[in-house]
């Protein structure tokens, strides 16, 4: 049986929906105009004004937001509502360590946390459920996000955050949890726990909702195979509000975006140029009822396809196929989004040279970050124990920049191989 949080909106006609966008586009164009003097500036060197802008079909007409932008107007200019009606900021790593800092209103929220909750009632959740939030809390949009929307839903809610596998266990068993929101990789270690301790038969795990990082069909399988669940994918970004951009249902073919509060474009990434549906290339995202934070054609860098195939779920709203990949240098390690200019900025500022290689894996379904870095001539040293203190020294650095542990390797210099194109910075080992 097919359910749904907001009937009315998820399975509205194209006429609908296409109805709502411009209605709402042209608002929130006049809206950034008026309140946001960095977007207004982009508009005017583009030569366009809020009256050139009339319905969906001249959203092209609008300059692009990228990464470099946030960056730039950092902390506060962007922000399109007073601060004094902004009531929450959600952040996540920036590329050269200046962090992106999303408002919300109170409004901005309830949206959010809607989008959520039909992510939510799309995999089976209901008032009899018992959900177990296992994102991370505080400043990741993870666990906030699906904790609204597991409220809204009427789900019971466990706010479990990440980690602490032992307490993880002992509430999904004593509670019941039969829904699991975490990510991909930490399914697939509670799963491995699970049969380790011989809980399979005390858990009633039905469904989870896995984001944040990227995992492939085989991953879904064997998560799904292990725990006796339908795993299903959510995908969000901080800077348009957080998980529940879009959210897969019970036919796991791609990801139904929330049109009614997101207009989705393919670009090609090179060019610029508006893509024909079904074609392969950036994703573009316009918030069209965001207050505080009102990003138009906002970059993501991740590659994908739009499908508007009829979904059997009944649901209209446009599919995402999973990102493909990314236009840009980002890596997202543990749910994290790591830039090998960030590690760059770190070795610098440490006295170490741009000569580092950067090798990511999965090891029991967990990633794994090494960061091998040359020495220079001044600091290469043979003593074991002076190497140690410099390498622990470079860990602790480099956590405070990524906010995550990478493993650091020091090596002699001119080991690593020189390039004469672009430097093959980054080994990516994952099978995704």
């Amino acid at each position: 049986m097919n359910r749904y949080y907001q009937p009315e909106i998820e399975t509205a006609s194209q006429e609908q929906i296409r109805a709502w966008q411009s209605e709402r586009l042209v608002k929130q164009v006049k809206h950034v105009w008026d309140n946001v003097p960095y977007y207004r500036k982009k508009m005017e060197e583009k030569g366009v004004t809020p009256d050139d802008i009339k319905s969906v079909d001249d959203l092209h007409k609008l300059p692009f937001l990228t990464k470099d932008d946030l960056r730039e107007a950092y902390p506060y200019g962007l922000v399109g509502a007073p601060l004094k009606d902004c009531v929450r900021i959600q952040s996540t790593s920036g590329t050269t360590g200046k962090r992106v800092v999303a408002f919300y209103t109170q409004h901005d929220i309830d949206l959010w946390e809607d989008c959520c909750a039909r992510a939510i009632v799309a995999v089976g959740g209901t008032n009899e459920d018992v959900c177990q939030v296992s994102y991370g809390y505080g400043l990741f949009t993870g666990g906030p996000g699906l904790n609204g929307g597991s409220h809204r839903a009427g789900c019971l809610t466990l706010p479990m955050s990440s980690g602490n596998t032992d307490r993880q266990l002992q509430f999904m068993t004593d509670l019941g949890a039969t829904i699991i929101c975490c990510t991909p990789s930490y399914a697939a270690y509670l799963a491995e726990s699970i049969h380790e301790r011989g809980l399979r038969d005390k858990i009633k795990l039905k469904a989870g909702i896995f984001g944040a990082e990227a995992w492939s069909e085989n991953m879904r399988h064997d998560i799904e195979e292990k725990l006796g669940i339908k795993a299903y994918d959510i995908y969000g970004l901080t800077e348009i509000s957080g998980p529940g951009v879009s959210f897969e249902c019970q036919e796991q073919t791609g990801m139904h975006i929330n049109e009614d509060h997101f207009i989705a474009e393919i670009i090609d990434p090179e060019t610029g140029e508006v893509l024909p549906e079904g074609s392969k290339g950036e994703l573009v995202f316009t918030s069209i009822t965001k207050e505080a934070f009102p990003l138009l054609r906002y970059r993501t860098r991740d590659i994908c396809v739009l499908s508007r195939k009829p979904c059997s779920c009944g649901r209209t709203l446009v599919k995402m196929s999973k990102p493909m990949g990314r236009s840009d240098d980002m890596l997202i390690i543990k749910g994290v989004n790591v830039f090998p200019s960030q590690i760059e900025t770190v070795l610098l500022e440490q006295g170490y040279p741009a000569n580092y290689q950067i090798i990511v894996d999965r090891v029991n379904n967990s990633d794994t970050l090494e960061v091998q870095v040359e020495m220079t001539p001044e600091n290469f040293s043979d003593s074991l124990s002076k190497i140690t203190e410099m390498e622990k020294s470079l860990v602790a650095a480099l956590k405070a920049m990524l906010g995550i542990y990478a493993k650091v390797k020091l090596v002699a210099p001119k080991t690593i191989a020189r390039s004469e194109g672009k430097a093959v910075r980054v080994i990516d080992n994952r099978k995704i």
